[in-house]
């Protein structure tokens, strides 16, 4: 079967991992003094960030339009491509996948998978290559669909913000309500929520030095129950410094993981804030069964 795979600009592939599997990526735009710039096509996080310095208005974000979508996938299907999947930004901070749905319901001549991540950045990337080898493979969609939930499961994250003035203005914090009013003087840990899936500040701490400590201890309390081996992301916005100290100490506590160091791009930089740091870690892709479709993952 001829698989379509489709992602958004959230996943932060490299050119050539796009080139390599054939990945359609949709950019997604975002909004600055009412001018549309479309993620990393027209806009760097570090322009973003430099925007807000000189005074930009707040950021804004959007999902692709539902005709620009309908449009991609026709296309594709006109290419002689018998299904598509999509894998997005988790639903709980966009509307992406929910659009996705309509697509599926009102043009089931697409055979449309949409998948939703329920994450973003590397983690939803690497869920993209695995999909990606799978196809390579000769997996058939549910097979991979299947597969892709069991390698969802094992992502992680970790999110030390400088402040929450972005994810409050942005709505993106279910428990704002609890922070609001000492945003200003507190470096607020998050997560996404294992039930809900939601973003929530689980944490607060004074100090920037603190708060990097603290998900790193955090990080290898949830790391030591593990029984499969983890690639390990260290981001951050425009905080290169530091995300570089943190690795040091990641790569000395896991020589044997893989371990990189990645930065947030305008989307969500534009949520998280400027000087954000982050642990983010999931099964080792290159380290588990990826083409036998019988033999288990991990």
């Amino acid at each position: 079967m001829k698989i379509a795979l489709v992602t958004d600009s959230t996943s932060y592939l490299t050119k050539k991992e796009i080139e390599d599997n054939q990945i359609v990526v949709i950019p997604l735009p975002v909004f600055i003094d009412n001018k549309e710039y479309l993620e990393n096509e027209t806009i760097t996080a570090d322009e973003l960030f430099e925007m807000q310095r000189q005074g930009a208005s707040y950021p804004k974000t959007s999902q692709p339009s539902i005709g620009q979508l309908v449009e991609l996938y026709q296309r594709l299907h006109d290419e002689g491509f018998e299904a598509i999947i999509s894998i997005h930004l988790a639903s709980t901070i966009s509307g992406t996948v929910q659009t996705l749905e309509t697509i599926k319901e009102t043009h089931p001549e697409l055979n449309l998978y949409p998948y939703d991540s329920r994450i973003t950045i590397r983690l939803m990337g690497n869920l993209v290559l695995a999909a990606a080898k799978m196809i390579k493979n000769e997996f058939t969609p549910d097979q991979i669909i299947e597969r892709l939930d069991q390698i969802r499961d094992t992502t992680d994250e970790l999110f030390a913000l400088d402040d929450l003035k972005n994810l409050v203005r942005g709505g993106r914090l279910s428990n704002a309500s609890a922070f609001v009013g000492t945003m200003l003087k507190i470096k607020p840990l998050l997560t996404f929520d294992d039930e809900t899936y939601k973003i929530v500040s689980f944490d607060k701490v004074r100090s920037t030095k603190k708060a990097v400590k603290q998900i790193f201890n955090l990080m290898n309390e949830k790391l030591e129950s593990l029984s499969y081996p983890v690639k390990i992301m260290v981001y951050h916005s425009s905080n290169q410094k530091l995300a570089e100290t943190l690795f040091a100490d990641v790569k000395e506590q896991y020589p044997n993981a893989s371990v990189e160091i990645c930065e947030f791009g305008p989307i969500i930089g534009a949520h998280l804030g400027d000087k954000t740091i982050a642990l983010t870690w999931m099964v080792d892709i290159d380290r588990i069964s990826l083409v036998d479709g019988e033999k288990p993952l991990y």
